[in-house]
Formats: C-alpha cells, structure tokens, sequence
C-alpha cells in the first residue's frame, strides 16, 4: 500500500505530537522543523487534522497543536481519511470486459478495501509508539546510551 506524501506528513506529525513530552501546545514551526516538512503545506493538513477532531489547535503566542484524544484512540484510517478522503474501491474502466467480469471486479476490490479500512481502523497510533517510556520513541533511549558511552 502506498500513502500519498500529504498522508505521510499527517501521520509524521501526528506521531510527533502523540512522542512530545510537553504539555503544552506544539506549533506548525517545530513539527515542520524536526520532521523535515515544508511548514506551509503542513499547516494545511494541520487545518484538516482539526477538523476532523484528530488535532487541537491553540491559538495566540504560546499556541499550537495538540492531540484530540488519546493516542490509544486514533487510528491511522483516521488519519488517512482525514487527509485523503474516504478510502473507497474504484474499479478501473473495464470496457470490453463482459458484464459478469466487470462485477466479479467491482466485489473483489470491494473486499480488499473492506479489508484494508477494518485492518487500518484496528491499528492506532499508540502501537506505534515504543510502550512504557511516556511517549518516547523506539530506540531513543538506545541512541541515548550510546551517545553516553562515547
């Protein structure tokens, strides 16, 4: 399955913020910076993110975004949909095919998208994240260490 970049830097940013040790609201500016993002095009999906209830944004001084909800509670379909749409099979133009192929067609890639949307709703964003370390990500701590002992 390949995600489109817009869906690549929504979930990027949503993991940032779900790792963040800080309370407070995390702006465009930061996420941008740290993820390698163009700050501009990542607003935009931000904006998309709120209004879909993934995201909070804060405005003023200290403003900024934040998640919704818990990371436990987030799905990556969220995520995907908020950003692309409803995920929904398309069958190809199948003219010339006999009517009962086009069919068989249309219900397979029905299936799989079925499929695909229950396996991408049942995955959240908290399983990507490394357990028991308040949010931090698998192998910082390793690459801690090993900074540490060099």
């Amino acid at each position: 399955m390949q995600l489109s970049r817009t869906v690549g830097y929504a979930l990027q940013a949503t993991l940032q913020l779900a790792l963040s040790e800080s309370s407070s609201p995390v702006p465009c500016s930061q996420l941008a910076a740290e993820g390698h993002m163009p700050e501009r095009f990542l607003l935009q999906i931000l904006r998309n993110l709120v209004t879909h209830g993934i995201l909070q944004s804060v405005r003023g001084v200290d403003g900024g975004y934040t998640l919704e909800r818990k990371p436990e509670d987030i799905s990556l379909l969220e995520v995907i949909e908020a950003v692309d749409g409803p995920m929904m099979s398309g069958a190809p133009v199948a003219e010339g095919l006999p009517q009962e192929s086009q069919s068989k067609l249309r219900d397979a890639l029905e299936q799989v998208t079925a499929t695909s949307r229950r396996q991408l709703s049942e995955i959240k964003l908290a399983s990507l994240l490394r357990q028991g370390t308040g949010g931090r990500a698998q192998g910082t701590e390793e690459r801690e260490q090993g900074a540490a002992a060099k």
